[in-house]
């Protein structure tokens, strides 16, 4: 359904001054695919691209370079009118705080609406009719439809927002932290209700967070994401254990339980700088597997099966975080 081809997406630093000629490199050499039906998972720290990939799913962010293909043709290779009908109508997107994401002076029947005005879909009672259905979908009562943004719930305006996604009948759903400015109750309840309408609906969709757990019980695959670069793909059934990149088990190791004690595997020193990004592999400056080869040139990839990483010295699979700790020690 999508494809992401070598995408590269940078941007000027806006510190150093007027003269400056900084470049901060948001996103490099990004290969992804997206199957139809099939939830990709995209994780990891602040500031290592998941919001750049997403906006670059959606057509909202021009690559720099590379090609990003929708149902076999290039976004970026037609007009802004094509593009808008094709990605406008069948892409849908949920962005990461609701307070922000709808127009606090439109009411929730307009803001709903609006999709459907932009795309003339159906005439005015079929439009009215959609708006009822979208509520009725993402279980909001019928009266929500006359209220301003600020007057629902944090959790009530995020269900706005995915029916508002949902308002085309889109094949694919990018969700971009949808929960994180949501408080834990709030939370579960929303992402309940994107996985029902991904079974319901049939969707597509790519879940940005940095809630790792979230991301493994949401997703068929996840991608691990380091300082602009994708450096692992695996199935979602495979993590922890089965990860090979030791960023990704880094990862795994400090998200907490509810059973197994939090035991992280320690990564020493500050995540290098987006416009000064290392050579060689952008983790090593953190890795304990680290050597001379790792700066000298980027991993090429390693497919086994349906995996795939980036790393020359790739995590034993079905080693333990207490083994890991140790090799680290």
């Amino acid at each position: 359904m999508l494809e992401l081809n070598d995408v590269h997406v940078v941007h000027k630093a806006r510190s150093g001054g007027v003269f400056s000629r900084d470049r901060v490199y948001a996103l490099t050499g990004a290969d992804l695919t997206v199957a139809a039906g099939e939830t990709v998972g995209v994780v990891g720290e602040s500031g290592c691209g998941k919001s750049t990939l997403a906006r670059v799913l959606v057509g909202l962010q021009r690559p720099t370079s590379g090609t990003v293909t929708y149902r076999g043709q290039d976004l970026w290779g037609m007009k802004e009118s094509q593009r808008r009908e094709l990605v406008g109508a069948s892409v849908g997107m949920i962005f990461q705080d609701p307070s922000t994401a709808l127009n606090r002076r439109l009411p929730i029947r307009q803001v709903l609406r609006d999709p459907l005005n932009v795309h003339n879909r159906g005439t005015s009672a079929q439009r009215d009719a959609r708006v009822r259905e979208l509520l009725d979908l993402v279980g909001l009562p019928a009266s929500a439809a006359d209220a301003l943004p600020s007057q629902l719930s944090g959790g009530q305006r995020q269900r706005v927002a995915v029916a508002r996604a949902l308002a085309l009948e889109p094949d694919l759903v990018v969700a971009d932290e949808p929960t994180s400015a949501l408080d834990v109750s709030v939370r579960a309840q929303i992402l309940n209700l994107l996985l029902d309408l991904k079974e319901r609906l049939g969707l597509a969709m790519v879940f940005v967070s940095h809630d790792i757990q979230t991301v493994r019980r949401m997703s068929d695959r996840v991608i691990t994401m380091y300082l602009g670069r994708i450096v692992e793909q695996t199935p979602a059934k495979a993590v922890p254990l089965g990860a090979r990149h030791p960023y990704t088990r880094a990862l795994f190791s400090a998200t907490p339980g509810l059973i197994s004690p939090i035991n992280p595997i320690p990564l020493v020193g500050a995540v290098p700088s987006a416009t000064k990004p290392p050579s060689g592999c952008p983790f090593r400056t953190r890795c304990w597997r680290a050597d001379d080869v790792c700066a000298a040139e980027m991993p090429a990839p390693t497919v086994e099966d349906d995996h795939l990483f980036h790393c020359h010295h790739p995590v034993v699979a079905g080693a333990t975080d207490v083994e890991l700790i140790q090799e680290r020690i």
